[in-house]
């Protein structure tokens, strides 16, 4: 299984990947390695793209959820099993346990890894339009500070590929945005600047800019590499985005 590796800087044991569909066994619309259940795909196929996936990581477990473009986040994750789909609803993970991945499954949303900067906590994040709309990156990172006794500044973040500011158009921004989201609204074009005003929403949570990265690649322009809604809905796989704590 395919996919493109990152690395903090100076925060050695973190490690994280963001998957693309090349290998697998799935086909058609799903082809070659979609992760999820939920999209219609073979289910002997999505989990054989599934146990390709974890072999080739150095983990032996991964937690996800059942993501619904919402604002919780599960503090403290356990690990799911790769057969089933996870029933727990949120679009958020957590943990501080060492070899357990975090799992978000993507086709256009933006994937946001989170580490602290001692390598000691993780999350993932499923950031979706609409999750930017309601601000659940602010509410994730006030969480995870609470929670595990962590200040934002002690945060660094990487935005995984996803749909890039030229193909996020909205024909009814007034009434799915707002107002309050003209500074990333370009009328011309009709488009929100995601990966801006996802950048800026990490920062008015508290981060540095300096612990703020990202991966501008576009998931609608590369179909060899990503699946995205967008461009082939209503039917497409998704690809993964997992972070961990190395042992």
């Amino acid at each position: 299984m395919q996919f493109i590796s990152f690395s903090f800087p100076n925060i050695p044991h973190v490690s994280c990947i963001f998957q693309t569909r090349q290998e697998g066994c799935s086909g058609g619309p799903y082809g070659q390695g979609n992760i999820a259940f939920n999209v219609g795909d073979k289910a002997s196929a999505v989990l054989e793209n599934r146990s390709m996936l974890l072999q080739g990581l150095n983990i032996a477990a991964w937690a996800e959820v059942n993501q619904v473009h919402g604002d919780k986040l599960v503090l403290d994750a356990q690990a799911t099993p790769l057969n089933n789909p996870s029933l727990v609803s949120a679009d958020g993970l957590a943990t501080r346990q060492p070899g357990l991945g975090l799992l978000i499954k993507t086709a256009d949303c933006q994937p946001v890894l989170l580490t602290s900067i001692y390598g000691r906590h993780v999350a993932a994040l499923h950031v979706g339009w609409k999750g930017n709309r309601i601000g659940f990156i602010k509410k994730a990172v006030a969480e995870i500070c609470q929670h595990y006794s962590l200040c934002p500044c002690e945060l660094a973040a990487v935005r995984g590929p996803s749909l890039g500011p030229a193909e996020s158009e909205f024909v009814n921004f007034d009434r799915e945005w707002g107002q309050e989201f003209n500074p990333w609204w370009n009328p011309g074009d009709r488009t929100v600047d995601l990966w801006r005003l996802t950048r800026d929403q990490l920062y008015e949570a508290g981060l540095a800019p300096n612990n703020i990265y990202s991966l501008d690649i576009c998931t609608y322009a590369n179909p060899e590499l990503f699946f995205s809604y967008r461009r082939d809905k209503p039917v497409t796989g998704r690809q993964a985005s997992i972070i961990w704590i190395g042992g």
